[in-house]
């Protein structure tokens, strides 16, 4: 059974029950959308604003339509994640809070979800030989000019990804250098 744990700084962390987790002081727990309804009740919506803008993968946003539309899509978003050591949130690089304060450089990056067009690129791309461009096209469906917009602003901006290019026999090839 996963165990959601969210922090005071609105991070949460999915472990196994079978792990032994340190008890963070201040950390809520929860297994299912109804306790994380029932923690949320006493919560101010911009806490709930703040949790959804701290997931991995999502759009940022300023505010929900309503309570249960906000808890509804943190679960929806929540409750596929894998057990990590240490926490999921993620910062989507620069951009700002709905109170304006810019990210901190010090949060971590994008994570990326699995069985999605950018796990299958990054996998290709950690191979030690890389992957060529027309082979991410050939995986992807992209154009060549939105392959190389995709790792300019998604692995290596926000991911933080160190993408090495370089041209092998006339064809393009980029790897992620480790």
């Amino acid at each position: 059974m996963r165990i959601f744990t969210i922090d005071a700084g609105n991070i949460i962390a999915v472990s196994i029950s079978t792990e032994q987790r340190s008890s963070t002081s201040g950390a809520a727990r929860f297994t299912n959308e109804k306790q994380l309804a029932a923690l949320a009740a006493h919560w101010p919506s911009g806490r709930l604003v703040e949790i959804w803008n701290n997931l991995p993968g999502v759009r940022q946003i300023a505010k929900f339509t309503d309570r249960q539309t906000g808890l509804r899509r943190i679960w929806a978003a929540i409750h596929g994640l894998k057990p990590h050591v240490g926490a999921h949130a993620a910062s989507g690089g620069d951009k700002t809070s709905s109170r304006g304060k810019t990210a901190s450089p010090s949060e971590q990056p994008v994570v990326a979800r699995a069985a999605t067009k950018t796990a299958r690129v990054i996998a290709l791309l950690k191979q030690p030989a890389g992957a060529t461009l027309k082979a991410i096209m050939a995986m992807t469906g992209w154009q060549s000019h939105s392959v190389r917009g995709f790792i300019s602003a998604q692995l290596v901006k926000k991911m933080n990804y160190r993408v090495q290019s370089f041209k092998r026999g006339g064809e393009r090839v980029y790897r992620i250098r480790p």
